[in-house]
């Protein structure tokens, strides 16, 4: 059944790929999304409005105009760093707006919500990989961010009658050059395009922290193929359609491959893709960054029937690398191979 969905942050990474499979399947998509960092994004299979995502006025036309079945909310700034350093900012565009954005949709009667949260909501894992009963002990302001967004999604489902999927990604990566869609981000945060733009130009790709309790002392991570996070929101509202308890509906599921790599390991595999050494450059730990993070998806498996099916190593890789070299408007990506996280968003 064809479905409105409305998108904030739709023109970004995850919520790009997101949007492009919902209208592959039939689906009509409205974005909205102010482009923060300079993306070029102008699909013809999608409606684009170039607004920020709290304007009251903005969604109240889109809701009055349009009858929206279901929000994915994708616009959160998401540098774990920047949120150590600049709170304010973080809170105020990932909480505030966000129950806005929730506000404004029970005026106008939407009901089903999709939410980008982040594996960041459980800080250090008890135990690894981690489910969805690890304890909530986030480190950085954007994981507390996440976790308040959440907390405000069980309370508005008690009050309100708001349905809701939380997907706790861990760290997505890749592209669908295809499609013409990847990584674009003014400043780039993540591993997978800084590793090419370090390659290509030979400067120091920077390691922060090899004295983690880990194999190779650099953290460890869950890569995510981030067409299979598209795949994990289409399955999420197709979970909104069918009846479920009470206890049931504000859902959160783990999205991760359950396979970890460490950034070294990380490194290893992309010189040898492109048959040249990185300069690497040893930095101290970053506040907020835990050693390892790997998830136990069984829970998304069990109940959306999701499986990861692009998210082995050398496809990521691969994916990045073309999209890298055929779409990106930064030249030091013009790297040819021999044969795009630290942040999920």
């Amino acid at each position: 059944m064809r479905k409105t969905i409305l998108i904030p942050g739709g023109a970004g990474y995850v919520g790009s790929h997101t949007a492009y499979l919902l209208a592959k399947k039939g689906h009509a998509v409205i974005i909205v999304d102010k482009r923060i960092h300079n993306q070029k994004f102008s699909p013809s299979w999608a409606t684009i409005i170039q607004e920020d995502f709290s304007n009251k006025t903005i969604l109240d036309q889109i809701f009055t105009t349009h009858k929206i079945d279901a929000v994915m909310h994708f616009a959160a700034f998401i540098e774990v760093g920047e949120s150590v350093k600049h709170p304010k900012r973080f809170y105020h565009n990932n909480v505030v707006k966000t129950l806005t954005l929730l506000d404004r949709m029970l005026a106008h009667d939407v009901k089903n919500f999709i939410f980008s949260s982040s594996c960041a909501v459980y800080g250090e894992p008890v135990t690894v990989p981690m489910d969805e009963s690890n304890p909530f002990r986030p480190l950085s302001p954007y994981g507390k961010n996440k976790l308040i967004v959440e907390f405000a999604l069980q309370d508005y489902a008690t009050a309100y009658n708001l349905d809701s999927v939380s997907l706790r990604y861990f760290n997505a990566a890749g592209a669908l050059p295809e499609a013409g869609l990847g990584e674009q981000h003014d400043p780039e945060t993540h591993i997978i395009p800084l590793m090419i733009r370090a390659i290509k130009n030979q400067t120091p790709f920077k390691i922060f922290g090899t004295d983690y309790d880990t194999p190779d002392g650099s953290c460890i991570r869950d890569y995510i193929h981030v067409l299979d996070i598209a795949q994990a929101h289409v399955l999420a509202l197709e979970h909104l359609d069918h009846k479920h308890s009470e206890s049931s509906k504000a859902s959160a599921f783990n999205l991760g491959s359950g396979n970890g790599f460490s950034v070294k390991e990380m490194i290893g595999a992309m010189e040898k893709i492109c048959d040249k050494k990185m300069v690497i450059k040893h930095e101290n730990r970053r506040p907020g960054d835990p050693a390892i993070l790997l998830a136990n998806p069984a829970k998304a498996s069990s109940v959306l029937g999701w499986k990861p099916t692009h998210s082995d190593l050398e496809t990521i890789l691969r994916s990045a690398l073309t999209f890298a070299e055929t779409f990106s408007p930064d030249p030091v990506y013009s790297y040819s191979t021999s044969s795009a996280d630290r942040a999920h968003r």
